[in-house]
C-alpha cells in the first residue's frame, strides 16, 4: 500500500499554505537574494481555482511532503507552479510522481501542452524537467527568479 496520498486542496487551505511557506522558506535560503514569499502569496490569489486550475499537497501519514499547482497559461496550455518536495523525501521519486500527477491534472483541466519555469540554482529540478521530456523555451513570463523556461506537449 502507498503510504503517500495526493490530496486536491483549495490553494487558500491551511494545507496549502502550510506546504507552500515550507517551500518559500526554502527558496529564501537557496535564492541569492532571498525570496519573497509575501509578493508569492499576493500573486496566487485565484490562480489556482477551478475550472482552470488545481493545487495538490502530497501527505505522508499527516505531514505534508510536498505540493503543486496547475493555473491556466493559456487556452492550450497549463502552467505549473509552487513545485516542492521535502528535502527529506529528494531521491526517493516523489518528485518524478508529483510532476507526473501534476501533467495528468493538467490534461484532465483540458490542457494540451504545459509550461514551467525555474531557477539555475534548482539543478535537480531542472534535471528533472529534461528528463522527463521538458524542452527549453524562450522566456514565457516576468517572475524575477526565474532563469529557466519549460514547455512539453501533453
Amino acid at each position: 500500500m502507498d503510504p503517500l496520498a495526493f490530496v486536491v486542496v483549495a490553494a487558500e487551505s491551511e494545507s496549502a499554505r502550510t506546504a507552500m511557506r515550507s517551500y518559500f522558506a526554502e527558496l529564501d535560503t537557496r535564492f541569492d537574494g532571498g525570496f519573497d514569499a509575501d509578493g508569492a502569496f499576493d500573486d496566487d490569489a485565484g490562480i489556482f481555482d477551478p475550472p482552470t486550475g488545481s493545487f495538490v499537497v502530497v501527505l505522508e501519514a499527516d505531514r505534508i511532503v510536498g505540493c503543486g499547482g496547475v493555473q491556466r497559461h493559456d487556452d492550450e496550455t497549463g502552467e505549473i507552479k509552487r513545485m516542492w518536495v521535502h528535502s527529506d523525501m529528494r531521491g526517493r521519486g516523489l518528485g518524478r510522481r508529483l510532476l507526473s500527477h501534476l501533467e495528468e491534472t493538467t490534461r484532465e483541466l483540458g490542457y494540451a501542452a504545459v509550461v514551467l519555469d525555474t531557477n539555475a540554482v534548482l539543478a535537480q529540478a531542472i534535471s528533472l524537467y529534461e528528463s522527463a521530456g521538458y524542452e527549453a523555451i524562450e522566456r514565457y513570463n516576468d517572475n524575477p527568479y526565474a532563469h529557466h523556461w519549460f514547455r512539453k506537449a501533453l
